[in-house]
Formats: structure tokens, sequence, C-alpha cells
């Protein structure tokens, strides 16, 4: 299950609740699309929670048979001790239906990783419908180099084209997030089975129509090829014959002291091997908000992670990259499976990600905008690394050749150090102003980070005779 996170919205609410609406209304109608209700959550705290889509109990020929079953269901959990009405957790879509029937929501300020199916009874009808007053602080769309794309392919099909038109962009780039927005407000698998994990999925995934709306959805962890029967995920586990990734093995760790298991990194070019790249860009969109590349993948190359025992290489998590990027991102998607989070895997996928690109003598960074935790891990990552060289390296040193030698553009430099507090303005210059005790403090606080060995890696590879 997946920890409830806060996320940092700079719109403020004030919730209110309406007292205008009539208690008939309320009771006959009950919760709609679209409304705000309060919602207890699994560890039975309340939140305010709005409704994105309702699922009407078998039998039920109306809303004002649900919204009678939900009132008892109310009632009934009002004379329980609190935290019990969360403690079955989420209602299996059998259950719910057959129990009053259920309301997918979403938790307002919270991620939407948390957008769940929740039976009636959980809907506080006691308090009303609340009303939202929203007060926005500019626009926070993230718009992908990919969206841009789209746009421009839009553009050229309609005979306009997309360069120049700000107007048409924003209406363009609005649409698609529009679109975006109404396809993947409801989940479509609730978890996955990959391995010996059964995961809880975060988003909506766009796999084909006869595996949505499935309980589980069966992965095998070393092909990606997924099932919608057990008794079919059995059968394929018995022939399937891959035991790592297609594609070459660029890098090989072995655990410490022989002990636990080792971590391999394989290279995989999205033209050569279409289908798993495509299986896992639509495994990964089950963990990803913004990810809009699901089957265009020729142009990218993928380096995915694994555990490696001896049963095989496990995937944990990949980057993707694109074969020629005019904007020198070095990095298109990055993902770390749920199981494998807080292990410090991302830092090092973050880490090779910056080799690869010291091996082809070039500086790089992120595709933009990142995401708020995707900003996270990247300024903790070019803190640690930045704080290292100022601690090690001997003589003057220019933002240039920082960059030149950690692969990190000299923006993200910039704005590292900006953020740190660590330009100061002198004689004339920007200048890098850092205590010893500012190095050490910084360099503490990362002190966990698994970062990838130079020594390990083996790219560019070597093609044989």
């Amino acid at each position: 299950m997946p920890q409830r996170t806060s996320i940092t919205n700079p719109s403020s609410l004030e919730v209110l609740a309406e007292g205008g609406a009539s208690k008939t209304e309320n009771e006959e109608g009950g919760p709609q699309v679209g409304q705000r209700w309060k919602v207890a959550w699994r560890d039975g705290t309340v939140h305010l929670a709005e409704i994105v889509d309702i699922r009407k109990a078998e039998g039920s020929s109306d809303a004002a048979t649900a919204s009678a079953a939900a009132k008892a269901g109310s009632t009934e959990r009002g004379k329980k001790a609190p935290g019990t009405a969360a403690a079955g957790g989420e209602p299996s879509r059998s259950s719910s239906a057959g129990g009053g029937g259920a309301v997918y929501v979403h938790y307002v300020d919270f991620d939407r990783r948390l957008d769940e199916w929740v039976g009636m009874e959980r809907v506080d009808l006691a308090a009303g419908q609340q009303r939202a007053v929203a007060h926005h602080n500019g626009d926070k769309r993230r718009v992908t180099t990919r969206m841009k794309r789209k746009y421009d392919e839009m553009g050229s099909k309609s005979g306009h084209g997309g360069g120049g038109d700000r107007e048409g962009l924003d209406a363009n780039i609005a649409m698609l997030e529009k679109e975006h927005e109404e396809i993947t407000k409801v989940k479509n698998v609730q978890s996955v089975l990959l391995g010996k994990f059964e995961v809880e999925t975060w988003y909506f995934s766009p796999y084909p129509d006869d595996y949505s709306k499935l309980d589980k959805l069966f992965v095998c962890e070393f092909c990606l090829k997924y099932m919608k029967r057990e008794s079919t995920f059995t059968r394929h586990r018995q022939k399937c014959t891959m035991r790592h990734p297609p594609g070459d093995e660029i890098y090989r760790e072995t655990a410490e002291g022989g002990q636990g298991c080792g971590v391999s990194v394989y290279e995989v070019d999205g033209k050569t091997n279409k289908v798993y790249c495509q299986n896992l860009c639509l495994l990964s969109k089950l963990f990803l908000d913004h990810k809009t590349l699901y089957y265009d993948v020729d142009p990218f190359l993928f380096y995915v992670l694994c555990e490696v025992d001896d049963a095989g290489a496990h995937i944990v998590g990949y980057f993707s990259k694109e074969k020629s990027s005019p904007e020198e991102y070095n990095l298109a998607c990055i993902l770390t499976f749920p199981p494998f989070q807080r292990k410090g895997y991302g830092k090092l996928l973050i880490s090779l990600s910056y080799e690869l690109s010291k091996r082809e003598h070039m500086v790089g960074s992120p595709e933009k905008p990142l995401s708020d935790l995707g900003k996270l891990s990247y300024r903790s990552y070019w803190t640690y690394v930045l704080m290292n060289m100022l601690r090690d390296y001997k003589g003057e040193l220019s933002i240039r050749l920082i960059s030149n030698m950690t692969a990190i553009k000299t923006e993200d430099i910039i704005s590292t150090l900006q953020s740190l507090n660590l330009l100061r303005y002198w004689k004339g210059q920007h200048v890098i102003a850092v205590s010893h005790t500012t190095i050490d403090e910084c360099l503490n606080k990362s002190s966990r980070f698994k970062l990838c060995r130079p020594e390990c890696l083996t790219w560019p590879v070597e093609l044989e005779d």
C-alpha cells in the first residue's frame, strides 16, 4: 500500500459546508460525480474528497436505492469505534457493489496515486456536500517534450504550424491535458503481481480493453508479458525461458562479500525489442502520472536495473533516454518500482545517466519540467556531487569547469547553488562562497547514497566481429 503523502499545492482551498443544500436533496440524490464529500480514509481519519465515478449497488435501479444503503452504512459506521471502518481496507469490486455501491474518490490536496474505490459507508453523509473556493496562483501544467511534439503533429495535420503561435500552443496543450485527465481519472487496474510482490497500483495505464477493469494483473517479471488469469500466469512461468531483460548487460555490480543480490543494468533498444519496451511503458504507467510514451518506443533506449540472484535478473526500475535529443536531455523517464523504493536505486539510475553522458563527452539534464518528487531527487543528487567536488578539488573552480567534470548542465549547477544560498556577488562577478562546515552538513545528509561505480560500467558495448 502506498504511503499517504501530502503534496505541495500552490492553490489554497477554502472548504465550506453547503448549509443551503436541503436534507431531502442529499438523502435522495446522494453523492454525485464532481461533488465533494468528507470520506473516511483507511486509517480512520476523515478527508475532503471529490467524487470521480460512481458504481451502483448490484440490483439497484436508481441512485435513491444506493443512497439509502449508503445512509444505513453510515449510521452503522457511527456506532463503531474510530478507525474500524477503515480496517477492512479498500473494498473489492464485488463486495462494495453488493454493500450499497461504491464511489471512486480523489482526496483533495493529495497525490492522485491515493485515489481509490470506497464503500458508501465511508462517505460522511451527515456532514453534507462540501464545496471549495479555489484561489489559483498561476498555471502549473506540466508541458513535456512529447506533449509539444503531439501538438506539432496536430498542427501539421490541420495545416497550421505550431511554431510561434503561443495562444494556439496554450489552447492545444490545455486540450491535451483535459483529454489526458479525462481518460486517466479512474484506475483501471487495482493491483499487479510482479515477481514475488503484489503491488497496489497508483494510476491509470492504457492496457487493452480486455485487460482493463481488473482487480489484479499478472506480469512476468522477466519478459513483462501481462495476463488476466492466475492459471495462465502459472503456465507461462513454466514455459518462459527469459531470465533477464533483452539487450546488452552494460553494468554489473556484485554484492559486497558475495552475500545477497548483485545489481545489473541492461541497455534495451526500443526499436529492436519493441514489445518488451511497450510492456515496460504500460507497466510503469501504473506508477507514473504524467507518462505519455506507451507504444512509440523506437526513438528511445531503456536502461533496466535488476537485482540478480540464482533465479535470474529481477526488474527493479529503469530510465529511458532519447537516442538523439536536440535539447541535450540525458534522461526522459525514470522509475523505481514501489517494492524497491527507499533503497537508493533512484540515485543509482540518475548517476548512471550522468556517467553515460561523461562517456559521450557531453553534458546532460533530465527532461523538463520535473515533477515535485523528481525535482527533490535530482536536487539532492546535484547537491551531493557539487559538495564532493568543492571539498576535494584543489585549485580554482568555475561553473563551466564543474559542468565539464560532472556532465551536469550549468543551469542545473547554478539553480542548485542558489537553492543552497552559496552564490555571492563580489567585485562585479558571482562567486561560490561555502564553508567546510556547510559541505560536511550537506554530505552527512547524503551518507546513504547508492551511486553507480564507473569501474562496473562497460559502455559503449564493443561489437563482436
